[in-house]
């Protein structure tokens, strides 16, 4: 067969949906199961592509699902005859969304756009500004990726050393360059595409592109930000690390000034005259949105994510996902997405969130004296442990609190847990079965939290509703997964930042902050996103609102 590609390619007319293939087939069969589900003969394609891979792992028969898009020899009239003859096998004409062309605004930028935070949305505002001629300049309060990964390694993980500028939630990628690299998305936006082919071109694995779970892996995602972070250098940009913001200075209802604060002397402690900024700060940046909200800018409560991680052996998981089948080397390590309904009482469901097969558990706090659960998994997912976030949505309106009291309710819990474990920045740690039975955890810990578990009573680290729907969640959740609250169950807590507790308010229009022209907020810490790909679209779309606005440099 011609021109067989594996990729999107714009001149494939069809689409043809949920192509099965058995694990045993090798994907060079894909053009004769093509044909026998068109009923056409195999050189009467003139190309295919995969759009999509996934797994169907429902009725005991685990199998590969694909969408595939195709050409076919006699162009148009063919494929018309095609699609009419086979509409009752999920064919069609392909339709694509195609981005939005950039309209360049008039009004002269009088200083380079800043961009405070090099997290996803950040990252991508930047990259898509400097790709345009605009040149941004990016204050990050972190490290660059080399430095950082000394220090987490070396000075907190072995010597237990926190440090509050370099740590796994800030410096070059923000939470991200350590986390598993999730990139599956509820979004139906161009833009989804435009971000897989960014982290595609600087070294993510081409399987991205289509398979329907991606994932990029904690151990290749900080060369990526790094390689990023070099081509918006290569195109004018500016990274400047170690610069926290904080302090601004609104005149007239305009954003005029930020002050910086850095370690370097060159840049320590200044006043900078700004235009517009896109404040990219991550949902961790406490101090930063306290001072914000401290000037003015409108910040307000919202819905957020809290609970606990549970970890399990992988084995364990594979065996409920894939039954006879785990094991099969083309399967690769199971992940699941659990839901207990009606557990959390009055806070509806209790669900997975951030599930990393194959994963370790990371501490991920900001400040020290806390303890803060994430997951990450390698880009392998070999690791012989799973996690997932276990939690419900809390509503901090609903129970009377202030965007600064849901910040505070959060600390007040990873606080506790910091104290629980004797301020040794262990982990809590107790068995999924000793939780229902209420008594201690004993005996031999093993868990994949780097720093190591010390058991203790979860109870006393989470708020009561949490507890009591874990007492609800877990059974529903054990008749399903045979395990899933049993003794190889660790459950290990708070899980705090699954997402952000506040909310800064913005135009939907111009998408600066309703309050204060100039300031331009984006992604997670903003409360506009959840994850590496609706942060980055979120950034790309804020980066097209301000060059609407703007006129390029000369």
């Amino acid at each position: 067969m011609r021109n067989k590609a594996r990729y999107h390619s714009a001149d494939m007319p069809i689409l043809l949906q949920s192509v099965p293939l058995g694990l045993d087939q090798p994907e060079s069969e894909i053009s004769d199961v093509l044909a026998a589900r068109l009923r056409l003969p195999a050189r009467a394609i003139r190309s295919f592509a995969v759009v999509r891979r996934s797994i169907d792992a429902r009725r005991n028969d685990v199998h590969f699902v694909y969408h595939i898009e195709l050409a076919l020899e006699g162009g148009e009239k063919a494929e018309q005859q095609c699609i009419s003859r086979t509409r009752g096998a999920s064919a069609s004409f392909l339709s694509r969304k195609v981005e939005e062309p950039i309209e360049f605004g008039t009004e002269p930028l009088v200083e380079r756009p800043v961009i405070v935070g090099f997290g996803p949305g950040g990252m991508f505002a930047a990259l898509r500004l400097a790709e345009l001629g605009y040149k941004p300049i990016v204050l990050e309060r972190g490290r660059d990726v080399k430095r950082r990964h000394r220090d987490i390694l070396q000075r907190f993980y072995r010597e237990g050393e926190f440090d509050p500028t370099s740590n796994l939630l800030f410096g070059e990628g923000g939470a991200g360059t350590y986390s598993d690299g999730k990139l599956y998305t509820r979004l139906s936006d161009p833009l989804c595409r435009r971000v897989l082919e960014v982290l595609y071109h600087h070294g993510a694995d081409p399987d991205v592109l289509i398979n329907a779970r991606p994932h990029v892996g904690s151990d290749r995602l900080p060369t990526i930000c790094s390689r990023i972070r070099q081509r918006i250098e290569s195109l004018g940009g500016e990274v400047r690390f170690e610069c926290i913001l904080d302090d601004i200075r609104v005149k007239d209802g305009r954003l005029s000034a930020v002050h910086v604060s850095s370690s370097e002397a060159a840049r320590q402690d200044e006043w900078i005259d700004v235009g517009p900024v896109i404040l990219g700060i991550g949902h961790s940046a406490r101090d930063t949105l306290r001072m914000l909200h401290s000037r003015g800018v409108r910040v307000i409560p919202k819905p957020f994510q809290i609970g606990v991680r549970i970890e399990h052996p992988q084995s364990m998981v594979d065996r409920w996902q894939y039954g006879p089948a785990a094991g099969h080397l083309r399967l690769g390590a199971a992940e699941y997405h659990a839901v207990a309904k009606g557990a959390a009482s009055e806070h509806g469901d209790v669900f997975s969130f951030c599930m990393c097969p194959g994963g370790i558990i990371l501490p991920s706090n900001e400040s020290p004296g806390l303890i803060v659960t994430n997951g990450a998994s390698r880009s392998a997912r070999s690791g012989e442990l799973a996690n997932s976030g276990l939690v419900f949505t809390f509503d901090p309106q609903a129970a009377g609190m202030s965007a600064m009291e849901g910040l505070a309710y959060q600390e007040r819990w990873e606080k506790l847990a910091f104290e629980a474990t004797d301020r040794t920045y262990k982990v809590p740690v107790q068995r999924a079965s000793d939780l229902l039975n209420g008594r201690m955890s004993d005996g031999d810990l093993e868990t994949s939290y780097p720093l190591g578990g010390r058991w203790t009573e979860i109870a006393s680290v989470v708020p009561d509703g949490v507890v009591q729907s874990l007492q609800k969640a877990l059974p529903i959740l054990e008749a399903k997964f045979s395990g899933f609250a049993g003794a190889d169950a660790l459950i290990t807590a708070p899980e705090t930042r699954a997402s952000a507790p506040v909310r800064i308010e913005r135009d939907r229009d111009s998408r600066q902050a309703v309050d204060v022209d100039g300031l331009y907020p984006v992604g997670e810490g903003a409360g506009y996103a959840g994850g590496i790909i609706s942060a980055a679209v979120d950034g790309l779309k804020t980066a097209a609102a301000l060059m609407r606005k703007f006129a390029p440099p000369h």
